[in-house]
Formats: C-alpha cells, sequence, structure tokens
C-alpha cells in the first residue's frame, strides 16, 4: 500500500470545542498541503463537540472533497450524544461516520489543544466553522444565524 493513502488518524480526547478546533484545524490543513487526504477521527475519549468544533470538521471535510486527488474524512467512535449531533446537523452527508472497529488506539496521534487567546481571532474561527456547517446543509442556516450575527459584529467592532 502507498504510504500515502493511509489514513491519517488523529484522537480527539475531552471535549472538543471552539477553545481548542484550531489545533485541529491547522493540523488538516497542513497534512493536506503535504499531500495526505484521508482522515480518520477517533472519538473514543470524547466527551462532548460543540458547533464550532463540528463546523472545523465540516470545512475540513469540504476541503477534502475539493482536492484533488479527491479525499476522505471518516469519524469512528462517536457515542450517542455526539452522532445525534451529526446527524442532525447533516454532516454525514458530507463525510463517513464509521463504528470505529477498523480504527485501533494505536493508530491514532492525540494533539494537545491550543487555546484561543484573542477574542477577535477566536470569533474569526467561529465563524468559519458555522459558514462551513451551513455549506454542508443549508438547513443549518436558520439554526445558526444568531451565532454568525453575533461573531461579525465582534469582528467588525475590532475594526471600529
Amino acid at each position: 500500500m502507498n504510504p500515502d493513502s493511509q489514513p491519517v488518524a488523529i484522537r480527539v480526547e475531552g471535549k472538543a470545542t471552539f477553545k481548542n478546533c484550531g489545533t485541529i484545524k491547522d493540523f488538516v490543513t497542513r497534512m493536506i498541503a503535504q499531500g495526505k487526504r484521508h482522515f480518520v477521527f477517533d472519538f473514543e475519549a470524547c466527551t462532548g463537540m460543540d458547533s464550532t468544533f463540528l463546523g472545523v470538521i465540516a470545512g475540513a471535510a469540504l476541503q477534502l472533497r475539493k482536492a484533488e486527488p479527491r479525499g476522505t474524512l471518516v469519524l469512528s467512535h462517536l457515542n450517542e450524544r455526539n452522532n445525534e449531533l451529526v446527524h442532525n446537523l447533516g454532516l454525514n452527508r458530507l463525510l463517513m461516520v464509521d463504528d470505529g472497529r477498523s480504527v485501533s488506539a494505536t493508530e491514532t496521534a492525540s494533539l494537545q489543544p491550543a487555546v484561543v487567546a484573542d477574542e477577535v481571532a477566536a470569533a474569526r474561527q467561529v465563524l468559519e466553522a458555522h459558514r462551513n456547517l451551513i455549506e454542508a446543509d443549508d438547513k443549518n442556516e436558520a439554526k445558526f444565524r444568531d451565532v454568525i450575527e453575533f461573531c461579525q459584529q465582534q469582528i467588525e467592532n475590532d475594526r471600529a
């Protein structure tokens, strides 16, 4: 098997939120730039996710769909609540959801969370993540309209 075709495996531990999703986004972007096209996220140790984190995952899946050659993103070991979130936001139509039996803990890499200290940078990250959710499923626009407006105001207030 070609080493470049082996998936990049990422283990998500604890709460996956707007406070730590920048690490995932930066890592996936770097791996795609290096030619990686297949990603497996292991959520066995994940206790919960927020919409910003899911928006970052959606953005990665969208980026992989547009890549040449086209890539894949798999979510593995989702607990019941996280699985429900993924399906309610329509992300299951954008990426694959696996029962996780094909990924072992020794095959995954754990990343240390990076906390976004700058409020404007955080607002930009949240805004981009929620736009990704809307691109993934336009039904999400009504769900996140207030979040998007709030983030846009925060960014605009910084410019003033």
